[in-house]
């Protein structure tokens, strides 16, 4: 059989908790307090409780303090429980009272079971209907494992920033990321290890993002980014930010050291001719796919090149030890530029009668643009 739902009843008098214990037998299972203070210790450790019916006047902490407490709650669902006064003689004031503090609703001293039931039901089913509510706003925001925007809630805001990006005159931009041969990793670790994985990524891009931006799923593998007020070479610039902290990244896994890349693809209002949030993300998860086509490892934006960054010397040193020189060899010319003087240093303190001259003289001959 089903467990009945558990209701707390309060009230200094026995009694009156016989009597409202003999109303609710059969349809509830119930909970009793003499005072206040004891039922909101109760409330606290108590999760299974459903609603309160309460008297007014206790010692300790008399039903207006008890029902402050409750609605001033930070946990949740106290703020939202059925909280029930029972009524005697109040004035049609210090029922206003109850009301302005929250109250759901008031039970006369001595009504019957009928009306009580009745009450309660009702307020139970109400409170069904919202926790089913929320639950389900919930599951369309976030995903309940990653705690991450779902692509329904991004679209939602990409298009709010539109139309603020319309009203205002500024950009909106949006990036879409992706593992590279996500399906590999799944073959190689499982879909639930390579998931794992990318939760732990989208916690580390959440760590980059500023606080108006907005980071989600967009399919398996891959993430979105909507961000407000942002123009398509700062979003680039960030993309490549996050895709370089991506290839740097070492991962264990199972015993293994995992070696990831992502590919980005970007769009913008300001940029691409789209009509919708939909389409705006679309268009990003497409220069994803472009991008990874291409080869992976890189950032897609439909033409508009991001300045291109010199790499530092430490990045190229964190590249070679991790035995990865082909994202160093486009800026071999002016990583060595930097390191002459080091070099001629070298040089002289060891002896080695390097060709100092020849070295500078080729790379004064090599195109700035020659990967």
């Amino acid at each position: 059989m089903a467990e009945l739902p558990r209701i707390l009843v309060v009230d200094d008098s026995r009694v009156v908790r016989i009597s409202l214990i003999h109303h609710l037998k059969g349809s509830y299972e119930v909970r009793e307090e003499a005072d206040g203070d004891a039922a909101w210790q109760t409330l606290v450790l108590d999760h299974s409780i459903r609603a309160v019916i309460s008297d007014l006047q206790m010692p300790k902490l008399n039903g207006y303090e008890l029902l402050e407490r409750v609605r001033t709650s930070k946990l949740r669902r106290l703020q939202q429980l059925p909280f029930i006064l029972v009524s005697g003689e109040e004035t049609e004031e210090e029922r206003d009272k109850a009301r302005e503090m929250g109250v759901s609703d008031f039970v006369t001293k001595g009504a019957g079971s009928a009306e009580i039931l009745a009450r309660l039901n009702n307020l139970l089913a109400l409170s069904n209907a919202q926790e089913s509510l929320d639950a389900g706003r919930e599951r369309m925001v976030q995903d309940p494992v990653t705690g991450l925007f779902t692509r329904k809630f991004l679209e939602l805001q990409a298009a709010q920033a539109l139309s603020h990006s319309s009203r205002h005159g500024v950009d909106t931009s949006v990036m879409v990321l992706g593992f590279d041969d996500f399906a590999g990793m799944c073959e190689r670790f499982g879909p639930l290890v390579a998931e794992e994985i990318g939760n732990r990524f989208a916690k580390m891009l959440a760590g980059k993002m500023r606080q108006e931006d907005s980071l989600g799923h967009f399919g398996s593998g891959q993430y979105a980014v909507v961000s407000p007020g942002t123009a398509m070479a700062f979003c680039a610039t960030f993309a490549e930010r996050v895709r370089e902290a991506v290839e740097l990244a070492r991962l264990t896994v199972q015993g293994q050291t995992v070696a990831l890349t992502v590919s980005v693809g970007l769009a913008s209002v300001a940029v691409d001719q789209v009509n919708s949030a939909v389409a705006l993300l679309d268009c990003a998860g497409q220069r994803m796919q472009q991008a990874m086509l291409a080869g992976g490892n890189r950032t897609e934006s439909g033409g508009i090149k991001a300045a291109t960054r010199p790499i530092s010397i430490n990045h190229a040193l964190e590249l070679l030890v991790a035995n990865r020189p082909e994202p160093v060899r486009p800026h071999v010319d002016a990583l060595a530029r930097q390191l002459l003087p080091l070099i001629s240093l070298i040089n002289q303190e060891l002896g080695l009668a390097l060709p100092m001259a020849e070295i500078e003289r080729r790379l004064s001959e090599r195109n700035p643009q020659q990967k």
